[in-house]
């Protein structure tokens, strides 16, 4: 880090006092870029104020309101107990019961409660309720969007190994309610919804960070309700038992159980089952129907007019050439099938490399009935056909290059590809820029004029198109086929209909808007994520099921699968980079003091291996509804309300989707103020929630500004896309596409944009997603996870134009998409790069952001400047990320709360 005076750009005016944080500022030259705006206004510490001692801490304004409330709280309790539940340090707590002593090889199962002081099985600690008023919390404390949920208070004395790990971690299931309702009468009553997020898998290639492996093929389950063996059920009878945790019945233990692969004598609680929440099993030779299929790649590629001319054939034959080496091989038996589509069939024969290098190209034009030439050719091992499959992928842009077809005949082309793999299974991967316009499922482009942001703009534009996308999944299903789509065009795709095709079969959708391979920065995200889908670890004859205790069953199933029977959901191949969310139905009272969930995953890999990934969940129940909204999860809640708003939007209307989410904020706090809070007074009474939910009314605000939902003309294939993301985003970029993340750079601290002790590159705290935080002078950076916007204000001064973008005036700045220019010398440039580059990594996703760089107003700015159109499209579209504002006149989220109240008081 350099250690020389930096530049100082202009910042705000502002005056901290010195009772909060000690001193006086510290002097502009010493703190680099100060902050902008008064400290009121960040829900974190004003980054400008100066460092505390060591020994001291200090906490921000909504960190010092918490624990003003809990020293208030805990001088009026004494020793008193709120709802009969002591309060008790979870920490304490765990410690006190690892302490107790147990016989010797094996961990305690029944604890001395009364000796250690610890509360009873009908007193267990529980989450307490901290009140806050959503109206003076304004603006939201952004960074509560990144705490973990509420812990589930489960003791040691429920875990047969207590270990941190018994519980599965939250990355890979998150529950609605971490303590669930006794009954459905509570549940129903609390109005908040009992559901599971489920990521099975948190990385593109497996070899990161696997779970536990158990290899001896001993896989012991419940006789009665099929659960796995998992870190909550119970040894009885000396040990020859075991009583499931699910369904309470009484199981043999197996007498393998007790030992090793070698029939060694083992320690029973060293296995992986008892120890881990999360952990694999080698499947016997009982969970395999046939022996694993190797990894099969079916290519579908346009070769139309448009395709030729928008450079997508080019830009995708070249970045599959160049994985070829990284495409999932790991037992060399990885296949590869190539066909190119316009009005006609174009197969390509691929012989062995050590047979010949001559490829033959087939053409079919019966596209009712297309045939296979050579069946056995057409889909070739990776290895054994290298150097053609090279040479065919080098010829394909050169064959097609002077096409003038600009017909597309995908149904056919699928097809034909069904009956390539299908005996195998697979992936058919297309790669298209041309409205399928022929042959079976032809496609026609939809009038959107007088549709759009009406009524009628669901079912007319938002709809599938043609009923051959649907059935035509069925039949993939059946063989254990995945269709991905990448589609890349400026016309209209439909991607309403089209993405049912990935929807149903455990695959995905990647729309690109306006293509051109002339454009490098088009070219270099579709080559990245293209390659990393290709890249990604992916297992085939997938089978996923939850299981609950007895009363709790699934109900409804939201994601990219095939739903197979009432709770089985089918994946011809598991991606890596979705998630899932199931909707829990309570059918009778639960008996005991917890319950438990596990998701069971079995799965053939790659490697030739079939798995079963097992993650077990244990929460506790209650009769109290203060304790069950305490212990609600903020961000698995928007999980779920943003399927159902999916559901609604394709089945009802946008505006049935939007009153639905308005409807979900309006019922928690009209329940919450009716039977939580205290005292109901009228007319100014505060809008009361539990601090674990106070990000919650603003998620589903937000949501219904995303471009899934926003009122206003949306092009449909746009909101389809957009729509179809919602459905399958992980968690993490859920949040963020719903409440984007906004950093001011101008201002940053010295170690912002430089690398930590670890190596990572530090980024900036983010800051509300509201243009009143925005300063004229101010350079930010908008990340919504689809895309990056670089906002430099209009009246920035000339230095800090010149250190990030080399320009010497704002207004030769280039705008719209773009990537950052290397400034010779600019320490401050290259810091942004790195931010932008830290943002851009990812190990579980294959999105890659593009760079739009927007130039706010001025009042300088020439009236009739070149750009001026295009600056104003850019600024909407930036500024429609800022959800805290008026979007498109929509009500602000001070305007949204105080409408909420005033229809919850009625």
């Amino acid at each position: 880090m350099s250690h020389h005076r930096k530049r100082v750009y202009p910042q705000a005016q502002v005056q901290y006092a010195q009772d909060g944080f000690g001193q006086q500022p510290m002097m502009a030259a010493d703190a680099g870029y100060p902050p902008t705006g008064s400290p009121a206004m960040y829900p974190q510490q004003p980054q400008g104020a100066p460092q505390a001692p060591l020994q001291q801490q200090f906490f921000t304004p909504v960190q010092q309101q918490l624990h003003q409330q809990i020293d208030q709280a805990t001088s009026a309790m004494d020793n008193m107990q709120l709802h009969n539940v002591p309060a008790v340090d979870p920490n304490t707590f765990y410690q006190q019961q690892q302490t107790t002593a147990a016989p010797q090889g094996y961990p305690q199962m029944q604890y001395q409660q009364q000796a250690a002081g610890i509360p009873s099985r009908g007193s267990k600690p529980m989450n307490q309720l901290y009140p806050i008023d959503l109206l003076t919390e304004l603006p939201p404390p952004v960074n509560d969007l990144t705490l973990p949920p509420p812990p589930m208070m489960v003791p040691p004395e429920k875990v047969l190994v207590p270990s941190e790990e018994a519980n599965a971690p939250t990355d890979y299931i998150r529950c609605t309610l971490n303590a669930v309702p006794k009954s459905n009468s509570l549940l129903k009553k609390s109005k908040l919804p009992l559901a599971l997020v489920i990521r099975p898998y948190q990385h593109l290639q497996d070899d990161i960070n696997p779970p536990p492996l158990n290899e001896d093929g001993l896989v012991v389950r419940c006789r009665r309700c099929r659960s796995y063996m998992n870190p909550f059920v119970n040894f009885t009878d000396q040990g020859r038992r075991w009583r499931c945790n699910f369904c309470r019945l009484a199981n043999d233990v197996p007498m393998q159980f007790d030992q090793t692969m070698s029939g060694v004598p083992a320690n029973r609680y060293d296995r992986n089952e008892v120890k881990y929440g999360v952990m694999e099993y080698l499947a016997p030779k009982e969970y395999t129907m046939r022996q694993p299929p190797p990894s099969t790649y079916a290519f579908i590629l346009d070769v139309s007019q448009n395709a030729i001319k928008s450079g997508l054939l080019a830009t995708a034959t070249r970045s599959l050439l160049e994985v070829l080496d990284s495409l999932p091989n790991h037992d060399s038996r990885t296949r590869v099938s190539i066909i190119c589509v316009d009005n006609a069939i174009h197969y390509f024969s691929i012989p062995l490399d050590e047979d010949s290098d001559q490829v033959k190209m087939m053409d079919v034009c019966d596209l009712d009935e297309p045939f296979l030439p050579l069946p056995t050719s057409m889909v070739v091992n990776l290895n054994s056909s290298r150097k053609n499959i090279e040479k065919l992928l080098n010829q394909i842009p050169e064959i097609f290059q002077f096409n003038i077809m600009s017909k597309f005949a995908l149904g056919p082309a699928l097809k034909s590809a069904y009956n390539l793999i299908g005996g195998i299974g697979g992936k058919i991967i297309v790669v298209s820029s041309t409205l399928p316009n022929i042959g079976i499922g032809k496609l026609q482009k939809r009038n959107e004029n007088g549709v759009v942001n009406t009524s009628k703009e669901s079912s007319q534009l938002l709809t599938c198109q043609d009923s051959f996308y649907k059935s035509f999944t069925i039949d993939c299903s059946k063989s254990q086929i995945t269709v991905d789509m990448f589609l890349a065009s400026e016309d209209y795709m439909d991607i309403a209909t089209l993405s049912n095709l990935g929807r149903y079969t455990g695959g995905q959708t990647h729309f690109y808007p306006g293509f051109s391979a002339a454009k490098l920065t088009d070219v270099t995200k579709f080559t990245k994520e293209f390659s990393k889908h290709l890249c990604m670890d992916i297992s085939m004859e997938t089978v996923m099921r939850a299981r609950g205790t007895s009363g709790l069953r699934m109900n409804s199933f939201y994601g990219h699968f095939f739903n197979r029977s009432s709770d089985l959901c089918a994946f011809s191949t598991m991606p890596r980079d979705q998630s899932y969310v199931f909707e829990v139905a309570m059918d009778e009272t639960i008996v005991g003091d917890y319950c438990c969930f596990q998701i069971a995953v079995l799965l053939s890999l790659n490697t030739g291996q079939r798995r079963i990934r097992v993650i077990t969940v244990c929460l506790p129940t209650t009769e109290s509804l203060a304790e069950v909204y305490a212990s609600a999860d903020q961000l698995a809640m928007t999980s779920y309300f943003t399927q159902k708003a999916v559901e609604k939007a394709v089945s009802s209307s946008l505006e049935d989707a939007r009153e639905l989410l308005n409807r979900a904020v309006q019922d928690i706090l009209a329940v919450y103020k009716k039977e939580i809070v205290v005292s109901n007074t009228a007319g100014g009474a505060p809008l009361r929630l539990c601090a674990n939910l106070r990000m919650f009314p603003l998620l589903m605000h937000s949501l219904t500004k995303h471009m899934a939902f926003r009122p206003g003309i949306v092009p449909s294939d746009h909101r389809a896309a957009a729509l179809n993301n919602l459905e399958s985003i992980p968690l993490p970029y859920l949040i963020k596409t719903i409440y984007p993340k906004v950093y001011s750079l101008h201002d940053m601290p010295d170690e912002v944009g430089f690398p930590d002790e670890n190596g990572h590159i530090v980024l900036p705290e983010p800051i509300n997603a509201s243009a009143s935080l925005f300063e004229r002078y101010g350079l930010y950076l908008i990340d919504n996870t689809t895309e990056l916007f670089l906002w430099i204000g209009g009246d920035a001064v000339s230095e800090l134009v010149t250190d990030v973008f080399g320009a010497p005036d704002i207004f030769e700045v280039p705008i719209g998409k773009q990537e950052l220019p290397v400034i010779e010398g600019s320490e401050f440039n290259n810091r942004i790069k790195s931010i932008i580059s830290k943002i851009r990594e990812h190990d579980d996703v294959i999105t890659y952001q593009s760079l739009y760089i927007v130039r706010g107003a001025s009042l300088s700015e020439p009236v009739n400047h070149a750009s001026a159109r295009e600056v104003a499209t850019l600024r909407l579209w930036a500024t429609s990320s800022l959800v805290e504002d008026k979007v498109l006149n929509s009500e602000s989220y001070r305007e949204f709360l105080q409408n909420t109240k005033m229809k919850i008081t009625k």
